[in-house]
């Protein structure tokens, strides 16, 4: 396997005819996603300050990391690319300008993580709900306090994105005997799962009613501090927030003042506007804040399905068919069925 690795990054002689590119970040791709794309092409493996040295040649740009500064300050020489897949399902890090203005297509790995992201959070309901954190700070102060916790069915959630990841966390909820409601871009009767998805425009309305608040929209023009002060303080006293999309999408400072307050009696937060986390931010040392570092759609083999993801969309490429996942450049919504 060290071999197949060793040729993928070596070899650079045949970057004009392959002009396929895998950009990673940090360490290479694992062995055997490496393995899958070796039996499907000759890729050239670069780090993202190595882009600026190949883009004139690119083609095709396979990108691992969440964002590539290189990409738009190299972009006036990328005159041969026409297609981006990432290996994330959001590309707000990924998105500038002069991208969403040229024909070059986005894909995203749209599939991989929705299960995975929806398990998380149901998880993070059931830590709030069953009082988890404080069971372990009594362990770990040896304390024996029997106390009654809540009962996860018959709570009522609202999930902030109806795209698929938001879709899958309301059902795995429902299954729980979950009171879902999902708030989109665009209100709309008659849904399978949901029956009446309501419209961003009414999201201060949905607030006030539920229990829990789980954030899962992607980031973009129109959901950038979506979550501030004034949601928040729509939200139902008591409620909770969890937020697995993205952490531009919440005011940081609007939530701390709610949790201060006692407005809000917790949050999750799997993403925040910079990462990683100060190590002074107050969130840190909060008992009723959940800190955890943008995890929750990293369940053990997600490499090598959004590499499949890839090698799929490649072979349809090459026979001129349409490609799966295609991302909308100007909203940054992938192109799924639902996703608004």
């Amino acid at each position: 396997m060290e071999d197949v690795g060793k040729n993928i990054i070596d070899d650079r002689a045949g970057l004009n005819e392959q002009s396929i590119v895998v950009v990673r970040d940090g360490e290479d791709p694992p062995e055997d996603c490496l393995a899958i794309l070796a039996n499907e092409a000759r890729p050239l493996l670069i780090s993202g300050h190595e882009l600026g040295d190949v883009i004139g040649e690119a083609e095709i740009l396979f990108v691992w990391p969440f964002a590539v500064p290189s990409l738009q300050s190299n972009w006036a020489r990328a005159k041969r690319l026409k297609w981006i897949q990432t290996a994330t399902a959001g590309v707000d890090g990924l998105m500038f300008q002069e991208l969403r203005e040229s024909e070059v297509l986005v894909t995203n790995a749209r599939g991989v993580f929705e299960s995975a992201i929806a398990e998380y959070t149901l998880g993070l309901l059931l830590m709030f709900t069953k009082d988890l954190l404080r069971t372990v700070r009594l362990q770990q102060a040896c304390l024996w306090r029997h106390r009654e916790t809540a009962r996860l069915g018959g709570a009522r959630l609202l999930v902030v994105g109806a795209g698929p990841i938001g879709r899958e966390v309301g059902r795995l909820a429902q299954r729980l005997g979950v009171d879902v409601e999902i708030v989109a871009r665009r209100r709309r009767e008659g849904d399978p799962d949901f029956g009446t998805v309501r419209a961003i425009e009414e999201l201060h309305d949905a607030l006030g009613g539920a229990d829990f608040v789980v954030v899962v929209t992607p980031l973009t023009e129109g959901t950038r501090g979506l979550i501030d002060r004034d949601a928040i303080r729509a939200m139902k006293p008591g409620a909770y927030l969890i937020n697995v999309g993205r952490g531009a999408v919440v005011d940081e400072d609007a939530l701390l003042v709610g949790l201060q307050s006692g407005h809000l009696a917790g949050a999750a937060l799997d993403v925040f506007e910079h990462e990683p986390l100060a190590v002074d931010h107050p969130f840190w040392s909060r008992p009723d804040v959940i800190v955890s570092p943008h995890m929750s759609a990293d369940a053990t083999g997600w490499q090598r399905l959004a590499t499949s993801v890839f090698v799929e969309n490649l072979r349809r490429w090459r026979r001129g068919d349409a490609l799966l996942n295609r991302v909308d450049k100007r909203s940054g919504y992938g192109g799924a069925s639902g996703a608004d």
